[in-house]
């Protein structure tokens, strides 16, 4: 019966499938839940401080 150990193994990447699937769906969930909306990290900031640091 060879067959049946076949089967097990099936049965095993499906259950093994459905786990990544659900783990992807959650990492996505957490990443929108922690998404930053775009406008506020392409506001531009001037940064003046390589001015002041260098040698003059």
């Amino acid at each position: 019966m060879p067959g049946q150990g076949d089967e097990s193994v099936s049965r095993g990447e499906q259950i093994q499938a459905a786990e990544r699937e659900a783990a992807k769906r959650r990492l996505l969930e957490q990443a929108e839940a922690e998404r930053v909306p775009m406008e506020e990290t392409t506001r531009a900031v001037p940064d003046r401080r390589w001015r002041r640091d260098r040698p003059q």
